[in-house]
């Protein structure tokens, strides 16, 4: 990209934060150049700001999971159509949050049809009512509840809804011949998450969502997630997803263990590393401990 436009485009995204306040790993991803990448098979993702887009390059048509922001949004297109004159078949979010929807826009006349979970949906228009930006925002015209599947080209594409996680809106969507699963902000590679639970989050149904994952998918399975402390490892396998439940299991352990020592809240936010998961850092600890808190003195 050139400096000039680099330049031009970041400054944008930054007025952009003022609108999605809620989307509190978009800051650190600023000033990043995007990054097109194919992985397998026709898939492949897009990085710039936000959490991660998967992208597909079928025969028929192209289909895009998540979108990021209306600044980042259109590069995904622009590299897409450099690919061959096809329509957008499917703009697919995995969850509501602005880092991963607020980009939809950017697909209004283009998308065919915009897929997601019907708690997403709800959530998505709540919070554009909320932030009086409804205006900015295109919604989801496809829902389901437990799953959904479509057709593309050579490849075909399957949604599963495992409960409340990092919201009770969270989908997965495997591309099957491909075998890659992208699971959105169901894990946070290596990097303190966010925990929505205004949103409906729950980390023990989280924890229990990934015993399913990790059990309906294989060894082969190329898993992308939302987000990734180093933000060249947005993409992994099951061990991954096997730590990363151990993150959650483990920060429910400490949070326990602190409140049956007697330990207050403001007390508890003062560690800064999860025993048995010392691997996960970054900023935002706090956001973990506050949400495990919670959760088990039923807050």
């Amino acid at each position: 990209m050139e400096r000039r436009n680099f330049i031009k485009h970041s400054a944008l995204a930054m007025a952009m934060l003022a609108l999605y306040e809620t989307d509190v790993f978009a800051q650190q991803d600023l000033m990043r150049a995007y990054n097109f990448k194919p992985l397998r098979n026709n898939v492949g993702i897009f990085t710039e700001q936000g959490g991660t887009i998967g992208w597909l390059n079928a025969g028929n048509g192209f289909v895009v999971v998540d979108a990021q922001f209306p600044t980042s949004a259109p590069h995904v297109i622009e590299e897409l159509k450099k690919l061959g004159e096809k329509p957008f078949k499917y703009l697919i979010n995995t969850h509501h949050h602005g880092d991963h929807t607020a980009g939809n826009i950017a697909f209004k006349g283009l998308a065919q049809k915009v897929v997601a979970h019907q708690n997403s949906l709800v959530n998505q228009k709540r919070a554009a009512d909320k932030a009086n930006n409804l205006d900015k925002q295109l919604l989801p015209d496809t829902t389901f509840g437990t799953g959904w599947k479509a057709k593309i080209g050579d490849e075909r594409i399957s949604a599963y809804y495992y409960g409340s996680g990092h919201t009770n809106g969270d989908a997965v969507y495997h591309f099957e011949n491909s075998n890659i699963v992208h699971v959105g902000d169901l894990v946070f590679n290596r990097r303190f998450p966010y925990i929505d639970r205004e949103n409906g989050a729950h980390i023990g149904n989280w924890i229990t969502a990934l015993d399913k994952i990790t059990s309906q998918f294989d060894n082969d399975t190329l898993f992308i997630w939302g987000h990734s402390l180093d933000p060249e490892k947005v993409t992994g396998n099951k061990a991954d997803v096997k730590a990363y439940q151990n993150y959650l299991q483990s920060l429910l352990t400490f949070v326990g263990a602190e409140i049956k020592s007697g330990k207050s809240k403001d007390e508890i936010l003062k560690a800064t590393t999860i025993p048995g998961a010392p691997e996960w850092q970054g900023d935002g600890i706090q956001r973990s401990l506050t949400a495990a808190y919670d959760e088990l003195k039923g807050v």
